[in-house]
């Protein structure tokens, strides 16, 4: 894992770091992803995780770690240490430290040492490197309201796309995130893949250990610890070469 760039802006009051996962492999995007990680794959003349850092940027978060895996010596050299944009990006090289990817809530323990030196000991800021959401805001404001409650997390859920129709979680009228199956009555919808977590999301997971993120939102569920909201913007999954196709077409 490296610390690069110091020289930075400093953190407006209130924003939180940020954690973009792009450790995975990328297996339907092939053969795409043979020798570009999905995230660096370019969307409308840039790659899908500059449109994240933009949008970080804008919004005013300064630290940044990307953690990585399939194909992770591309990142470095491709992005540098985040200056460009006014941040400072830190790596979590998943396959060169525990060879291999660990998963979402693995990949977020791992990168849990790195989170809080930036300043992540209460929140930070989760989304995905190979989602297109444009628009997007990653609000200050937000961050200040989920680090004054007692969430683990907050997720940011969107209408379900023809590839998720049954959706994964409710959502109540009260903002609370429920299993989709225990909340008749309560609309379901899509993970985004973008939240604000809190480190207990992943407590008990050990750096290096793979574990897979769902178990621990249901976890939280059951403490009744998860909150969420609707993001009804653009949104997409860029898990096909068809898909990335349609979106530049549509640029």
């Amino acid at each position: 894992m490296s610390t690069l760039h110091t020289g930075h802006a400093a953190r407006p009051l209130g924003q939180v770091p940020a954690l973009i996962l792009a450790a995975g492999r990328g297996e339907r995007m092939r053969p795409l992803t043979d020798h570009t990680p999905k995230p660096l794959l370019p969307v409308r003349g840039k790659p899908l995780i500059v449109w994240h850092l933009e949008a970080l940027a804008r919004d005013g978060v300064r630290e940044v770690v990307i953690n990585t895996a399939h194909l992770e010596e591309q990142f470095e050299p491709a992005l540098g240490d985040g200056s460009r944009w006014g941040l400072r990006i830190q790596y979590a090289h998943e396959r060169r430290d525990h060879g291999g990817a660990l998963e979402t809530a693995g990949g977020m323990a791992n990168a849990l040492p790195l989170l809080q030196a930036a300043g992540g000991h209460e929140a930070f800021w989760v989304v995905a490197g190979d989602v297109f959401v444009p628009g997007f805001r990653f609000e200050a404001a937000a961050a200040q309201t989920f680090v004054r409650g007692d969430d683990w997390g907050r997720l940011w859920l969107v209408p379900n796309p023809p590839h998720v129709p049954q959706g994964d979680f409710a959502l109540t009228a009260e903002s609370r995130v429920q299993r989709r199956d225990a909340a008749p009555g309560c609309p379901a919808y899509t993970y985004s893949t973008i939240g604000l977590y809190r480190p207990d999301m992943v407590a008990g997971i050990q750096p290096g250990e793979r574990a897979a993120l769902r178990p621990f939102l249901e976890r939280a569920i059951d403490a009744g610890r998860l909150s969420g909201q609707l993001h009804t913007g653009p949104w997409t999954d860029v898990g096909t070469p068809q898909r990335l196709a349609e979106l530049d077409a549509q640029g």
